[in-house]
């Protein structure tokens, strides 16, 4: 059994390794690299007779307690505290009002475009918008970095990912209970969304401020990684498995209460540590899109592409909507998000990891499971294929360093 599951290991971290060449010498998108591998793969394995292990049975706990802890602790690490709390209102209404109103008009539209309610119910357009509330911009983050775009503006597309993030996730794991046991909602939402959503940040607050008594105790580097990457699994795995709370926000909070405390010791007690949290993120990264292009099939463009492309069409109104009303709230109660870098924001608002991950963590008894995995499938090929190549453009025209200024700059 044992040797089965590291040849399994040993396959996928082989085929992010032959993703790193392809996008080394043909300068594709890493993640698109690794979809193309996995889809390759997928279409070889059967004629080899090789078993990747992966099952739509066992695809969400892999997801949920090995992959995304790190990403979230990693991402969390790597942003700028200052300025996120620069840019926390903006952030946290992008994350809240702004994922609702995505979820919700994201939602409406693809129940309208399906027009199945017996296939295509309201409850899977709802888990549809969920899942396509989440963002991802780490393409744009980098091109952001290239273009030497004003940091807020990069600052802002991470808090919003990572809160957003954390939102999507819980409003998902309800809509998700919602539709398998329907019963047990009986109309509390709202408090239940609450009450999961701040237990995790007060679960992350407890678990980062032992984390970082324990690093200060121990003082020494190594010690520190396996201080930290305990806290990032051991934190997720208590608010999902123990407390029912976010994984997602008690992690991310955690995240940022240790980097607040190692912040002055960083070159003893933490020296290394972002060099292993980008092997690790970037691992694990390549490694859910690799595994996208293995589940992914001819026959479900051939089945679900007008569904497909209902769901790009769903994603980017519906980011359009969100976006531009935080900025008009924003505009009147605090720090105004400047209009150009909104026409970023709903162009670079890419789905990809936690997008991906959610749509392969659906449970298969949902009978219009494979319809909503597609549909997101499809947006996240979008993001890859389209607006991730042509942010670049856009980033250049509207948000250069020397063109354009914040009001507090």
């Amino acid at each position: 059994m044992i040797a089965v599951i590291v040849e399994q290991i040993l396959a996928l971290v082989g085929f992010t390794l032959i993703a790193s060449l392809l996008h080394r010498f043909t300068k594709l998108d890493r993640a698109l690299a690794c979809v193309l591998v996995g889809f390759a793969a997928g279409q070889l394995i059967e004629y080899i007779g090789f078993d990747t292990g992966i099952r739509a049975s066992n695809l969400q706990d892999i997801v949920f307690y090995v992959i995304l802890p790190v990403l979230v602790f990693e991402a969390a690490w790597h942003l700028d505290a200052k300025l996120l709390r620069r840019w926390l209102w903006p952030v946290l209404l992008l994350s809240t009002v702004g994922m609702v109103i995505s979820s919700v008009v994201a939602a409406g539209l693809a129940f309208t475009g399906i027009n199945h309610p017996v296939g295509f119910p309201w409850v899977a357009a709802l888990l549809t918008g969920a899942i396509l509330a989440a963002t991802d911009p780490v393409s744009v983050i980098d091109q952001l970095k290239a273009a030497r775009a004003p940091q807020d503006l990069a600052t802002l597309f991470e808090g919003e990912s990572l809160f957003n993030d954390a939102t999507a996730v819980v409003l998902f794991s309800l809509v998700l209970t919602m539709a398998l046991t329907p019963e047990v909602m009986h109309g509390n939402g709202i408090s239940l969304f609450t009450a999961v959503f701040l237990g995790g940040a007060c679960l992350g607050l407890v678990t980062g401020l032992l984390a970082s008594i324990l690093l200060l105790l121990l003082g020494r580097p190594s010690s520190t990684t396996i201080v930290l990457l305990f806290t990032a699994f051991g934190s997720f795995f208590l608010a999902e498995h123990f407390f029912k709370v976010s994984g997602i926000m008690a992690v991310m909070i955690s995240a940022l209460i240790a980097r607040r405390f190692l912040k002055e010791v960083e070159n003893t007690v933490a020296s290394g540590l972002t060099h292993t949290w980008e092997w690790s993120s970037e691992l694990l990264n390549s490694i859910l899109f690799v595994i996208m292009g293995l589940v992914i099939t001819p026959g479900m463009f051939e089945s679900h592409w007008l569904a497909m492309l209902i769901a790009i069409a769903a994603a980017l109104i519906a980011r359009l909507c969100a976006v531009t009303t935080c900025g008009v709230i924003t505009g009147i109660t605090g720090r105004p998000i400047p209009k150009p870098w909104q026409f970023i924001m709903v162009w670079g608002g890419l789905r990809g990891v936690i997008a991906l991950a959610l749509a392969l963590s659906l449970p298969v008894e949902l009978e219009y499971w494979y319809t909503v995995q597609s549909m997101v499938f499809g947006v996240v090929l979008f993001s890859l294929l389209v607006q991730a190549t042509t942010s670049a453009a856009l980033i250049k025209r509207w948000a250069p360093e020397r063109r354009l200024k914040t009001r507090d700059s």
